[in-house]
């Protein structure tokens, strides 16, 4: 070998270490930044659950504030003495309902003393979000249960305890019996729509007036019964008070029943704050919001996400698997299908909003109006599958991921072995039983592959979704125990769209940052687990045909 090839040879060699390096380097980055982004998100996350002592300050103005340090800041283009720079802390004061601000930046400068009583509690509640202070008094009525924080703190624990209860129950009588007397007065009067709409002969027409009647009568009695017992058990609810004491002073008094939690951060060890850490980490989870989503869980909105993620797989992965196997295995190619397969290339490249428009146009307006017209015409001009819900939105999801799911099943069938496909038909086995039983059992992990890509997707997805049946706040799930049980119709929640308004919709960004990175967290879980379990069972798949083949 000659020089001038020795030395092209160790150029080549040089170039091609230095490209095994840039592609090294570059999935180093990916890793870096995927790794990076999760933990950011664990320990804001993750970190939101934890509670913090609670903190009482005394100001050089003599002023006393109770609450948790959050951060700790340099104050921009400020020193202090000596050429110090000045800082300030930023503390959780709650108190909402008294016109305090939910934070407060006080410079160190004016912070006389810091200490951490042992008789500061923090309430977590139903409305006006936390409190902190300490127990001044307990009273039923007009009459004092206990006083003073002592003998309040130690009367607080079965009081709650009947309080949870109670709410538990009014919560059940409004479901059951509340929910069912509603549900039939609400059959009734479209009953009558009916009979208004498709008046039958005179006598008949009278004689189901007259029992629609009766029983509209019968069952607004019963409402009646239910509704006085109903509200007896929500004066019961709120005849304890507890009154509550700031460190400046001013006292509240505020119903019993409405406290969710009350915490004295300050007398608790490592186990009662990890105990107190799990008990939020699973109201996360299984709770529904309460303050404008900006507290309670969040559970309406993961099993929003779920469902309809589940329901676009069921349309979508028979769907898109048929479109791929007449293109792979009936079609003949020529300008048509190559036409086709363009069509589905570009159709993965429009913008998501589109789709979200194409819904509610095409399934929202002309076939849910047209489902309202013929099926419901009581009903009308209160739609029920002519506006936005969980089906139109799972429909609409379908068609936005479908692109993917036939490039990736077409891959997977142009997998198979030709000679599978040969030996099949040699056997004497004919071309649709070949496909069934052959070809697409073999093809199944790549089938799967692009159902999987298709459910992270649709995960992701909110911007179609707030056009076609997604909402802020949902009442009901889109499941539960009233006939037919499965209410397609319904709108709902979704994790996506409830970052959006937590974070940009909230009117305190400030109090509701933590729960942004929380739900993000959960969101990113969510997909995982949902991958995971196709991922398993794509590899559940291929391991037994690997068997098979053996």
């Amino acid at each position: 070998m000659n020089a001038s090839a020795q030395r092209t040879r160790r150029s080549g060699d040089a170039f091609g270490n230095v490209f095994t390096w840039l592609c090294g380097g570059a999935l180093a980055l990916n890793l870096l930044l995927i790794v990076g982004l999760l933990v950011l998100l664990v320990v804001n996350g993750a970190g939101y659950f934890w509670q913090s002592r609670v903190e009482l300050l005394t100001l050089v103005d003599g002023s006393k504030l109770l609450g948790v340090v959050y951060e700790r800041e340099a104050i921009p283009q400020t020193s202090g003495e000596g050429g110090k720079v000045a800082t300030r802390l930023r503390i959780g004061t709650g108190n909402r309902d008294l016109g305090d601000p939910d934070f407060r930046w006080i410079d160190e400068s004016e912070i006389v003393s810091r200490e951490m009583p042992a008789d500061a509690v923090l309430l977590e509640r139903l409305e006006w979000g936390p409190f902190y202070g300490r127990m001044a008094e307990i009273r039923r009525g007009e009459e004092a249960i206990a006083i003073g924080h002592e003998a309040s703190w130690r009367a607080f624990p079965a009081l709650h305890a009947e309080k949870r209860r109670q709410l538990a129950a009014i919560a059940s009588f409004e479901r059951t019996e509340i929910a069912a007397k509603n549900g039939e007065l609400e059959r009734l009067r479209l009953a009558e729509r009916r009979l208004a709409l498709s008046p039958p002969s005179d006598a008949k027409r009278h004689e189901a007036e007259a029992d629609l009647a009766a029983r509209r009568a019968a069952v607004e009695a019963a409402y009646e019964k239910d509704a006085e017992a109903l509200s007896a058990m929500r004066t019961a609810f709120v005849a304890e008070t507890l009154v509550m004491e700031t460190a400046d002073g001013r006292r509240k008094e505020m119903p019993l029943g409405y406290v969710v939690r009350a915490v004295a951060p300050n007398t608790l060890g490592l186990a009662g704050l990890a105990k107190l850490y799990l008990e939020r980490v699973w109201e996360f989870v299984s709770a529904a919001p309460r303050e404008s989503n900006t507290e309670g869980g969040i559970f309406p909105a993961i099993f929003g996400t779920v469902m309809m993620v589940f329901l676009m797989a069921a349309v979508v992965a028979p769907f898109g698997v048929l479109a791929a196997v007449y293109l792979r295995e009936y079609a003949k190619e020529g300008m048509a299908v190559r036409l086709v397969r363009i069509a589905v290339n570009n159709l993965a490249g429009v913008p998501s909003i589109v789709f979200g428009v194409f819904g509610l146009g095409f399934f929202v307006y002309l076939v849910g109006g047209s489902i309202d017209r013929i099926f419901y015409p009581e009903m009308l001009p209160t739609p029920t599958y002519g506006t936005g819900g969980i089906l139109w939105a799972s429909l609409t999801l379908a068609l936005l991921t479908v692109p993917v799911v036939i490039v990736a099943s077409e891959e997977g069938l142009a997998a198979v072995p030709r000679n599978v496909r040969e030996g099949s038909l040699a056997l004497g086995a004919t071309k649709l039983e070949t496909l069934l039983r052959v070809v697409i059992p073999a093809a199944a992990p790549g089938i799967l592959t692009g159902v999987i890509l298709a459910m992270a997707r649709a995960a992701g997805e909110v911007a179609p979704l707030m056009i076609v049946g997604m909402v802020k706040l949902a009442p009901t799930l889109p499941v539960d125990g009233n006939f037919p049980f499965i209410h397609l119709e319904r709108k709902f929640m979704h994790l996506g769209f409830h970052i959006y308004d937590v974070g940009f919709q909230s009117p305190n960004v400030e109090a509701v940052k933590p729960l942004v990175f929380a739900t993000a967290l959960l969101l990113i879980l969510v997909v995982m687990a949902t991958n995971l379990v196709a991922i398993l069972l794509r590899n559940h798949l291929r391991a037994r045909l690997t068997a098979r083949s053996i």
